[in-house]
């Protein structure tokens, strides 16, 4: 064997054969056809500084990869993520969520509590491929994170925890995957745990996400005893061997499987690849017609090459998703992790945005997250879509028609970044000096490029829009969730009271789902969020931020109101001002709808109503749902259709809006008002012997159990719960169980209250209590 042929082994030394290979993380697969022993040096022998973000590669567009980390809290996200930059060669230890030294948990509450609160990108190498990621929150408060980092990124990867496989966040996120249509590869982590159960998980994958797991890899022992994995792909056995609690992982030993004494193991792993490429066989016919014509007597023989592109496609078209597993914590699993990133999930140029065409070659990238930098200002990341960015240039806001102008350019490694002189498509920026720029705003070059990419759309199209020149050209936005709970925040003197303000326009810019309203009767500063540590988070954050030590009221739930039945009535508005007259008419019929709330027009009010005035009773129709005649909460689950608009000359569309309001508020009081509240869907996980202690206190809080299942020496138990019974739980849930139970939930739906909860809640509103 000629020593060049280890030259691409970067810090590593080979020896006399012995029927084995052993790895560096980053190093290039041994293809000679001998089997040598390879070993690390002595960490005093090695060039073992890590990596600068300056030299980061900047590949061509179809060797990066855009991917974002989501679990349930506490499937090991982060962990897994900070072992992807220690083996990168971008960290220089492991750093540890308990010891709150992890990279992109660097917010002081993320590392006194030990979880995700805000999603943080990093930018490293693997090999040669850039990989732009983002690590997300597996906590239920902050779910817009998950969709707004979802909603840039090209793939993903879903952490399971293998010993509960899918969770109730973990429901979540995945729906939200697909909703932006996001190829995903699952990793089965936390093998080492003694209740990890590889068919459980899978199982729980194709039952509960509806999804088609494909597996790649099975474990090699269970437990304490699991040492690695089987690539199902090369028929290749890979091991971490261990010999202290100190070893990181960063070298593993490749094993040629037909090398095994394990009868056991390899009838296993013959079986298993068998599976694989029937299933892969069934989901693609390319791959199907190769196997039928070359392989059908002898599947063993099947090249590894032909099933991974074949893998690929299927992970692309998303009929399957791949399925690994490995011990972050344990530092096992997480290299074929990362090369099953770069080899199964898309480049940008393989996922299709169908508007980005227009620009061409122009600069057009969406703004998707907002942070504040005391010494910076705002800083804006940004997908790019097409075109170049660069610092020091004029950016066109099309959202805000605004012009701003970009100073400098980062690569984004959580709170450490690095100045660079460009960025190209399909990569992931950070900016300074765009002070206008929120969440979901499009920035392209210039105005006259949206004005091409404009044209180009309507040429295409061959009809024109009647609601602005850039319609057709604007990236589709974050959508932001309803908050669920409210409060009122004061400041200690009211000197402080625009400090307050500036605090809460600050965390607002970061943060959408908070919203900031002021109280009509009392002129209180009312917070609104998506729970209760949501909220607990922004007061410790104005405290801590922003030096405002403020005062928070008691939560409370964000209720909606809807109509019983439907009615159908008129109104009409006379009203002079000064000498001009203004006289409108309207009649309109509310019924119940589904969850949302719609403006319809009869189809000859439709053809005659000019656009204005359409304008105007669509307005007056909205600002009416804002409160409903109940309790002042916002309607929801109400359908309006209007059937008749005279409006006299001279009237002002303003005057139209408020003759629709008035009619749509007799209305919706003549329907009969429903309260309408947030229902949690919740799962505890708990002993048996403490499962009636739950049950009971669920009985009172006007909880419904859909099913109780087993996990292991566990229960779970599956419920609906009102949030307005759930404040407090987790405290009450540790009493009564001795601290022995794990419980989630995230918000199911908005359903009737019952009439006695109704009652009570309307005589407490009204001060009856």
């Amino acid at each position: 064997m000629p020593v060049g042929a280890f030259q691409a082994l970067n810090g590593i030394a080979w020896c006399r054969p012995q029927g084995k290979c052993l790895l560096r993380a980053g190093s290039q697969r041994c293809r000679c056809g001998l089997s040598w022993t390879l070993r690390r040096y002595h960490h005093g022998a090695l060039p073992d500084d890590i990596k600068s973000l300056r030299a980061v590669l900047n590949p061509d567009i179809s060797k990066i990869r855009n991917i974002g980390i989501m679990a349930h809290i506490d499937a090991g996200k982060t962990t897994t993520t900070e072992r992807m930059l220690y083996y990168s060669g971008y960290t220089r230890a492991l750093g540890d969520v308990d010891d709150g030294d992890t990279v992109t948990d660097f917010m002081a509450q993320e590392r006194e509590r030990g979880i995700t609160i805000q999603s943080a990108a990093v930018t490293f190498d693997w090999k040669t491929h850039r990989i732009n990621l983002i690590d997300t929150p597996g906590h239920v408060d902050f779910t817009l994170e998950v969709e707004r980092a979802l909603r840039v990124l090209d793939g993903a990867v879903a952490v399971f925890d293998a010993s509960a496989g899918v969770e109730a966040q973990t429901l979540t996120v995945w729906r939200q995957a697909e909703k932006h249509h996001i190829p995903c590869v699952c990793f089965l982590n936390k093998m080492d745990k003694p209740a990890a159960d590889l068919s459980f998980s899978i199982e729980s994958i194709r039952l509960k996400l509806k999804a088609n797991p494909v597996l790649l890899q099975i474990p090699i022992g269970s437990g304490k005893n699991f040492t690695g994995v089987v690539d199902l792909l090369t028929n290749q056995k890979l091991t971490w061997e261990l010999t202290s609690t100190r070893d990181d992982g960063r070298t593993f030993e490749v094993r040629s499987l037909g090398q095994c004494e394990d009868r056991e193991l390899l009838q296993a792993a013959s079986e298993a690849r068998t599976a694989l490429i029937e299933q892969v066989a069934d989901l693609d016919d390319q791959f199907a017609e190769l196997v039928l014509t070359d392989f059908s007597d002898n599947f063993d023989a099947v090249p590894a090459d032909k099933l991974q592109e074949a893998v690929r496609r299927v992970t692309l078209a998303r009929k399957g998703v791949p399925v690994l597993c490995g011990s972050s914590l344990k530092n096992k699993g997480v290299q074929p992790l990362l090369d099953a990133i770069t080899a199964y999930l898309p480049a940008p140029n393989e996922r299709h945005h169908d508007l980005v065409r227009w620009y061409k070659d122009d600069l057009c990238a969406l703004a998707f997250k907002v942070l504040h930098d005391k010494q910076r200002g705002p800083l804006v990341f940004l997908r790019i879509y097409s075109g170049t960015l660069k610092p020091q240039t004029a950016v066109h806001n099309i959202n805000r028609n605004s012009t701003e102008r970009m100073s400098r350019l980062l690569v984004p490694f959580a709170d450490q970044h690095v100045e660079i002189p460009s960025m190209s498509a399909g990569n992931i920026a950070l900016t300074v000096g765009l002070k206008q720029t929120v969440t979901g705003d499009t920035i392209v070059s210039s105005r006259a490029s949206a004005a091409a990419a404009a044209r180009r759309a309507q040429n295409d199209s061959g009809t024109g829009k009647k609601r602005g020149e850039h319609a057709d050209i604007v990236l589709s936005g974050v959508e932001v969730p309803d908050p669920v709970f409210f409060c009122t925040v004061e400041p200690p003197t009211m000197a402080k009271q625009a400090d307050l303000e500036n605090a809460l326009k600050c965390l607002q810019r970061e943060d959408p789902s908070l919203k900031v309203r002021a109280d009509p009767d009392s002129g209180q500063t009312i917070l609104c969020g998506m729970g209760e540590l949501h909220i607990e988070i922004i007061h410790d954050r104005i405290r801590r931020e922003y030096g405002i030590e403020t005062h928070l009221g008691p939560l409370q739930v964000a209720y909606r109101e809807t109509v019983l039945q439907e009615v159908s009535t008129a109104d009409t508005l006379d009203r002079t001002m000064g000498d001009r007259r203004h006289v409108a008419s309207v009649s309109l019929t509310v019924r119940p709808a589904d969850m949302s709330c719609d403006v319809a027009f009869t189809k000859e009010l439709k053809e005659q109503i000019q656009p204005e005035m359409r304008e105007a009773v669509e307005n007056g129709v909205q600002s009416s749902y804002l409160q409903g005649p109940l309790l002042g909460y916002p309607v929801q689950g109400v359908s309006t259709l209007i059937h008749g608009i005279s409006v006299e000359p001279g009237t002002s569309p303003a005057m139209v809006s408020a003759c629709v309001s008035r009619c749509m508020l007799k209305a919706l009081r003549l329907a009969g008002g429903q309260v309408l509240e947030p229902v949690m869907s919740l799962e505890v996980t708990v002993g048996e012997e403490h499962l009636g202690s739950v049950l009971g206190d669920l009985a009172q809080r006007r909880g419904t159990v859909r099913d109780i299942q087993s996990r292991h020496d566990n229960k779970v138990l599956l419920a609906t719960v009102p949030l307005a019974e759930m404040m407090g739980y987790s405290t009450v849930l540790r009493t009564v169980t001795s601290g022995n139970a794990t419980f989630s939930m995230e918000l199911d739906a908005y359903q009737a209250m019952n009439p006695q909860a109704q009652s009570a809640l309307l005589r407490r509103m009204s001060g009856g209590m």
